[in-house]
């Protein structure tokens, strides 16, 4: 590959990297403990999991919260606190 198309192809990445962030607004990693933190203080949660990854299977959990996305991965699951609505989904890919 002549550095023309690598640089075409690494510019390429980037702009769908770019489109995915657009596409799903801000998305904010936290860690697993700060993560739970916030859900046990949000009114009645809606929690997206999914537990994959290829070498390295880690569940994953998004849920909305005054108008942002939180993230965290973690290789045991999280307990829901009560009242919390919990959907388990096929996968969840989140852009770097």
């Amino acid at each position: 590959m002549s550095g023309a198309a690598a640089g075409g192809a690494a510019a390429a990445a980037a702009a769908a990297r770019a489109k995915a962030i657009k596409a799903s607004g801000a998305i904010v990693k936290l860690s697993p403990s700060e993560f739970k933190k916030l859900l046990n203080s949000a009114e009645r949660p809606l929690v997206v999991a999914a537990r994959g990854g290829f070498l390295n299977r880690k569940y994953r959990y998004l849920f909305a919260h005054r108008g942002l996305i939180f993230a965290t991965f973690t290789p045991d699951t999280i307990g829901m606190p009560s009242g919390a609505d919990l959907i388990w989904a096929d996968r969840i890919w989140i852009p770097d």
